[in-house]
């Protein structure tokens, strides 16, 4: 019995040392001069390296060095302000830092998350969780009759929602492999929403973020196929009733009926991203006159130029007049020559459209700022 005793106090007092040892390592370290500091505790390793969103060479490895404790470091060179990303490499194993504890989700891929910001007028600024009113953001089940299931999506109500003025809604559309909770986590969608309604750049909005997988009733680990691994194609094999677009107003019904909303065109915004870019286009031709704003952020957007049904949708949306068909993407994004080819499209038969085009490519970082642009072009008359 002493035996036993001993042998756990003796576990105990490891486990409060090593413990001890690793409470006392922050990382990531903001620093004043913007410079970002990891560090990682283990004695015993041979190699750690860290990695992320924060180099010109994408997940370009920084190699960090040793000190006498027992404790790997690196700094990086001055960032940008931004919401980055990263994870660690440990003798060629993939981890995240055990040291923050903020991590997100894509796909099946977790990582890590920090923030740099340095005033209020950027975008980690924009991205951060701010002393200003809180929207609320909710998992709400709903009815999809069109698809025969009871389907999940995230819902952000606004700090000034009380149940007796109706506001405008904006569908938010995530991207292939996405589900429900992409652009909350992913995308900070609740955080920018609460930033620019405050500082009065953006109208106060409903915004409504379904899961767009019809084979997929909510995200992975919440509906009864249980905690399957994430792959971006999850049960697609199995084909669904309708598609996305299909049923997408079953989306649009509940929502009028459970909200406070502006229940016609003038009140509705719909936008999104791949995928999610590729429904919203989908969406405006299927219902020319149910929505008046949509934004096509690096869209799957297929122009089918010698389709007759498809020329017949166009001319109907834009004889329609839509108050805003807005494209953005990214100079390296892979679908930019789709897009282009949309443009052309558009420009062929005069029919109007913003567009907008930055660096990068088909990333978070993209997606994050467009959804701040177009939620700043809706609903202001």
């Amino acid at each position: 019995m002493f035996l036993v005793c001993g042998c756990l106090m003796a576990m105990n007092s490891v486990a409060q040392q090593q413990f001890g040892q690793r409470a006392r390592v922050q990382s990531p370290v903001v620093n004043a001069d913007g410079t970002v500091t990891f560090n990682f505790y283990s004695p015993s390793a041979q190699r750690v390296s860290v990695s992320g969103d924060f180099d010109e060479i994408r997940n370009q490895r920084l190699e960090m060095t040793k000190q006498e404790n027992g404790v790997w470091t690196v700094t990086t060179k001055a960032l940008n302000p931004e919401l980055y990303s990263y994870s660690l490499s440990v003798d060629g194993q993939r981890f995240v830092d055990p040291a923050n504890s903020y991590v997100n989700r894509d796909i099946s891929t977790l990582s890590n998350i920090f923030i740099v910001t340095k005033s209020n007028d950027d975008k980690g600024h924009l991205y951060s969780v701010n002393d200003v009113p809180h929207g609320t953001l909710s998992r709400v089940w709903y009815d999809s009759p069109t698809l025969g299931q009871q389907r999940r999506m995230t819902v952000y109500l606004p700090a000034a929602y009380d149940g007796k003025k109706a506001f405008p809604v904006m569908y938010l559309l995530h991207g292939h492999g996405g589900d429900e909770t992409a652009w909350g986590d992913l995308g900070r969608a609740s955080q920018i929403m609460d930033n620019l309604i405050a500082e009065g750049k953006c109208v106060p909005m409903i915004v409504v973020m379904p899961n767009g997988n019809p084979t997929c009733n909510a995200a992975p680990g919440w509906w009864h196929e249980g905690m399957y691994t994430p792959d971006g194609n999850a049960f697609n094999q199995r084909g669904a009733k309708a598609s996305m677009e299909e049923s997408f107003m079953d989306i649009v019904n509940f929502v009028d009926s459970h909200y406070k909303t502006v229940k016609k065109r003038s009140g509705r915004a719909v936008t999104g991203l791949s995928m999610g870019g590729g429904h919203t286009f989908g969406i405006s031709r299927l219902y020319p006159e149910t929505f008046d704003y949509y934004g096509l952020q690096s869209a799957a957007a297929r122009v089918q130029q010698n389709d007759a049904k498809f020329n017949e949708q166009m001319s109907r949306l834009f004889s329609s007049k839509p108050k805003l068909f807005w494209i953005a993407i990214g100079k390296e994004d892979f679908l930019i020559q789709q897009n282009n080819g949309l443009r052309q499209y558009l420009d062929a038969h005069n029919y109007p459209y913003e567009y907008y085009e930055n660096d990068g490519g088909h990333i978070w970082r993209n997606w994050r700022i467009y959804l701040s642009m177009f939620a700043q072009k809706i609903f202001r008359d």
